[in-house]
C-alpha cells in the first residue's frame, strides 16, 4: 500500500476536510453533498486544486431519481495512459 503526504494539506481546513473525506476516507461526495458538509462553495475549484497537488480525483455523473444530472467526486488510482503522460510531460520539460 502506497502512503499518502499530507503535508500538502492541513485536515483542519475545509479543503484538507474534503481531502480527508475523499483520498483517505474514500468517500464518494456530491457536489451539493460537498458544499453543504464543508461549507465549500466552489466545489470545482477545490477539487481542482487536489488534483492539482497529484491526486487523481474522478467526477462521474448520473441522473438522479427526480431527472436531475448529479456530478460525484471519488478517488482513484491514475489510468496508465496518464501516467504514460505525465512522464511524457515530465521528459519534454513542461512540467
Amino acid at each position: 500500500m502506497t502512503s499518502i503526504k499530507l503535508k500538502h494539506f492541513d485536515l483542519t481546513t475545509k479543503q484538507g476536510k474534503l481531502f480527508k473525506a475523499l483520498v483517505l476516507d474514500k468517500e464518494t461526495l456530491s457536489e451539493s453533498a460537498i458544499a453543504h458538509r464543508f461549507g465549500i462553495k466552489n466545489p470545482t475549484a477545490t477539487i481542482s486544486v487536489i488534483r492539482s497537488r497529484g491526486y487523481a480525483i474522478y467526477a462521474n455523473s448520473r441522473k438522479a431519481g427526480n431527472g436531475v444530472t448529479v456530478t460525484e467526486y471519488q478517488h482513484g488510482e491514475a489510468s496508465r495512459k496518464m501516467v504514460a503522460a505525465a512522464y511524457k510531460a515530465m521528459s519534454m520539460g513542461l512540467v
